[in-house]
């Protein structure tokens, strides 16, 4: 019987937890800042059975909500790069993140490039490591502090914060202590330069007030495969109505980058681009 006490035990951090036998490739979904694996519950669906998903669940909300949540980014990208590489198989990976869950997938590749096997491919969303101008940062009294108070109102207004949510004073607490755990990590990264050894697709909204004009362009000087950005017309949480264009989207990126063959630089070039 899996030991769910173990740091790395899949039953605490991926769901599901098991490896699909029958998937070519393996596809790890890191949530937004405040987030959960909830987030992803529409793309099991949209997803076809040669990409098996795994949602990535951080500590202090919905099940871990008695776990400790991580307030600096370096120990948060080690425990989830062990997580990784306690799962890896002869599979090839990819990594897909939203808002803050693309700021640690893109150092969760960079830490499993220095392991020895990088990703297939990185996948990155409504984040970039220039401009983004990310949401008001917590007080100086912490958690419950003005400052969350102005993050989670934030987050509504970037309709990020669910209607249930922002009627249940539990779990409206809830998601402002995750928020407030989630937006030390983000204040944690401090941006080195560093490049990732595998193709990076970006997807953004264009009337994103978190992210500058240029903005996701910046991934070009990460990666010598960039493939461009994917642009919708909405706003931070574009990935909430066009879930079914950016899994579509995915997946064709993900048979061509990460089963077909070995991506070449003659190839790796998107017409979708901004």
């Amino acid at each position: 019987m899996p030991d769910a006490t173990r740091p790395t035990a899949p039953e605490r951090w991926l769901h599901p937890p098991d490896p699909e036998p029958d998937a070519a490739v393996r596809l790890f979904l890191f949530h937004h800042s405040g987030g959960s694996v909830t987030a992803y519950r529409d793309w099991t669906g949209l997803l076809p059975s040669d990409v098996g998903a795994h949602a990535v669940q951080l500590p202090g909300r919905q099940e871990r909500r008695g776990e400790k949540p991580f307030t600096r980014l370096t120990p948060l990208v080690d425990a989830v790069a062990d997580v990784l590489a306690a799962q890896w198989d002869e599979r090839p990976y990819a990594l897909f993140g939203h808002s803050m869950g693309a700021l640690l997938a893109y150092r969760t590749a960079v830490a499993l490039r220095s392991r020895g096997r990088p990703p297939a491919l990185l996948a990155v969303s409504g984040w970039a490591p220039e401009g983004f101008r990310g949401l008001p940062a917590d007080g100086p009294g912490g958690a419950g502090g003005a400052g969350d108070a102005a993050a989670v109102a934030a987050m509504r207004d970037l309709g990020g914060l669910p209607e249930r949510v922002g009627e249940d004073a539990e779990m409206l607490a809830a998601a402002a202590r995750a928020m407030a755990a989630d937006s030390a990590v983000c204040r944690d990264h401090v941006d080195d330069g560093a490049v990732v050894d595998c193709p990076v697709v970006a997807y953004a909204g264009r009337a994103d007030p978190l992210l500058d004009p240029a903005a996701m362009a910046s991934w070009g000087r990460r990666t010598d495969r960039y493939l461009g950005c994917r642009v919708f017309p909405e706003g931070h949480f574009f990935i909430r109505t066009q879930v079914a264009a950016v899994t579509a989207d995915l997946v064709q990126l993900l048979r061509r980058y990460a089963v077909d063959r070995p991506p070449t630089r003659e190839t790796d070039h998107a017409a979708w681009t901004e």
